[in-house]
Parts: structure tokens; sequence; C-alpha cells
């Protein structure tokens, strides 16, 4: 790669000599890549020139950045490189940390993958620059086309399924079969929520706005606001407050309950999968893309490949029971108990574009 501070007049021969260089060098980024810096003044001052030769040979590794780290990665990567030789070396951080850490690394990071966690900030990433598209046939073929990037930018790996849970002894499911159905006043005082400024929360009120529109939604969550006993931070303490009688009813994502339920199976409370008579039950996901400056792309593809087969799928979903992107794969045992349900299928790349909407939105209908 080529950076040339500052050029002059009588040495403009030499200024085109070193951008054919860099050219040739661009060709060839597979290979090797070339940083050189050069320096070049008048003829009054001497001429100074540093040229740094960085040989990328493919080395047999790929660098990692993941904001999901439940401490089961490790075991996937180690697979990974049992299989295929390639080594993963790996940071984990927040979603907005990892974002924020490739913007300022620009050309020069480390990094091959991004992992996030939710739809919303795979979107991001990918409107922000900081992935490639790919070419894939077997993420084409193993990831079904709602839970990719239209543009080949990233892909979902595991689903969330973000449902109702209730306790069974103070509440009748039949009372209950949509999200929408949770803005009756009958549950005024009843229920639980996740704050606004979750994207977890913004995603499933941007599928409202995808559904009913922007001032159907407001109404919904108007209505969700009225009824809210309490806003907690954590989706396993809205179902330990639950369990305890603090609320009736929460919105979670279906892992959070299996964990609770992998240590007591007799933890008091259900899920049940909403709007199953209509779209299905929200979904959202957990995927990664290549960055855009990945020194390693081959690597980071194949990484993404093998986590997209039902070995990759096994490690990875089923390490916070969460259900397989690829849909030949079946669930981990605990939760596939609770049987099989219909899924909102719409593109969750369009839920990303519309988390500005839906926190907007949500200031507006009093939704905390």
């Amino acid at each position: 790669m080529l950076s040339i501070r500052r050029k002059t007049v009588g040495l403009t021969f030499i200024g085109v000599m070193l951008l054919l260089l860099s050219l040739v060098a661009c060709t060839n980024q597979s290979a090797t890549q070339t940083v050189r810096e050069t320096v070049v003044v008048t003829q009054e001052v001497p001429v100074r020139e540093t040229v740094v030769v960085r040989e990328t040979v493919e080395e047999p590794v790929v660098y990692v950045y993941s904001a999901r780290h439940y401490g089961q990665m490790e075991t996937a990567f180690a697979e990974f490189t049992k299989e295929t030789g390639i080594e993963v070396r790996f940071t984990f951080g927040s979603d907005a940390e990892l974002r924020e850490r490739l913007k300022a690394e620009g050309r020069f990071t480390p990094a091959d993958v991004l992992f996030t966690v939710d739809a919303a900030n795979l979107w991001l990433a990918g409107q922000e620059g900081l992935l490639r598209p790919i070419n894939s046939d077997v993420l084409e073929s193993n990831i079904p086309d709602y839970l990719q990037d239209p543009s080949n930018q990233w892909y979902a790996l595991s689903l969330r399924i973000r449902t109702i849970a209730y306790h069974p002894d103070r509440v009748n499911p039949e009372e209950i079969s949509t999200y929408e159905s949770l803005a009756d006043p009958k549950w005024a005082g009843r229920i639980c929520w996740r704050p606004s400024t979750k994207s977890y929360t913004q995603s499933l009120v941007a599928s409202l706005i995808v559904h009913h529109g922007y001032d159907k939604a407001k109404e919904i969550v108007s209505g969700w606001a009225k009824n809210g006993k309490e806003y907690i931070d954590s989706d396993t303490k809205i179902l330990e407050a639950i369990a305890a009688g603090e609320c009736d009813i929460g919105v979670v994502n279906h892992y959070y309950l299996a964990r609770l339920l992998d240590k007591d199976a007799n933890f008091p409370v259900k899920l049940l999968w909403a709007n199953q008579d209509e779209r299905g039950v929200h979904v959202n996901a957990s995927g990664a893309g290549v960055t855009t400056y990945a020194r390693h792309p081959e690597n980071a593809i194949r990484l993404l490949d093998w986590l997209s087969t039902e070995r990759g799928q096994r490690l990875f979903a089923d390490s916070n029971f969460e259900y397989p992107a690829n849909p030949t794969v079946t669930p981990h045992e605990l939760i596939k108990s609770w049987g099989e349900f219909k899924r909102d299928t719409v593109q969750i790349s369009q839920i990303g574009g519309l988390q500005t909407d839906a926190v907007k939105l949500m200031n507006e209908a009093g939704y905390q």
C-alpha cells in the first residue's frame, strides 16, 4: 500500500513509478502486502525516503473480534483448529467497543472476523463499512435467505427467540397469544420489561414497525408501557422476578430460561411462543462477517463456513442453548423438548435498519 506525503514537480516521475508499484502490489494482495511511506522534498533539502515492506504470506491463522463470550467460543475455535490446522486468535469485547476499535485501527486492524450479537449490530457493522461482501456457496446453502445480509456482508449463525415468559400458577397462557395482546389493560401492573436502551427491545419494536407501520406500533408499545410494573436490565433477572412473584409476565430471549432450567429443572417459569396464528414468533440472531481489511480472508471464510455446518453449529449454538441458523441441524435436547413453532421470517436486515425509528417510537410512547 502506498502513501505519498508530499510531492514536488521536479520529482513527478518518481511519484508515477511509485504509483505503478502500488497498483502492482494491490493486484497481488493474497501473496504480499507492501507498506510504503515516502517523503520527498525539494532540491534545497536532501531527499529522504522510508520504505517498509511487510510480507503477508498466507499464515494458517485467523484473528477474531467477538462480542459473543459465553465461555464456550473457545471450544468451537479449538475444534476448528483441530480439523483445519488454522489457529484462531480472538479478542472479546462489547459490540460497540469492537466496532469502535475496528474504526480506529482501520486498514491496520489484525481482525479478520467480527462476531456480534443481535441483528441490529450486524446491520450496523455493515453500514459503517467494517465488513466486506464475501462469496461462499457453503454459507449460501446452509443459512436461509432471511438470515443473511442482502449484500453478503454477514450471516446469522444462531437464533435467539424473543418471546413471552409467564408464571403458570398466576397466568392462563390461553389469555396470551401475541406481543400485541400484552397491551391489553387487563395486564396492568403485571409485566416486567427490558429497558428501551437494549438492542433486544429495539429489535422487537422494529419488527412491530415492519408488520404494523409506525403509528400502530406506537399504539401497541404505549399499551406495553402502561401495563409495565418495572424495567429490569437483565433477562435472567426478569425470569427470577417472575419466579419470585414480583411480576407475572416478561418478554425474554429463550436461552436465558434454558440456562436456568439446566441448573434447576423445576424453575417455575414457562415460555409461550408468540403470534403462532399469524407471522410467527420474533427471531433475532448472533452472526458474523469478514472485516473490510482482513489479512486472512480465505481463512476467515473457512471459519464461517465451518461454523455453519452440523459440527460447527453444534458447538456454536448448543454452547448457549440457541437454535441453529442451519435449519437441517437439530437443536440442543433441552430446547428441542419445547417443541416446534412458527418463526417470523422477515429479513433481519430490515429490523436492523429500523433501530433508530424504534428508539424514537419508544420515547414517544412513554416506554422507558
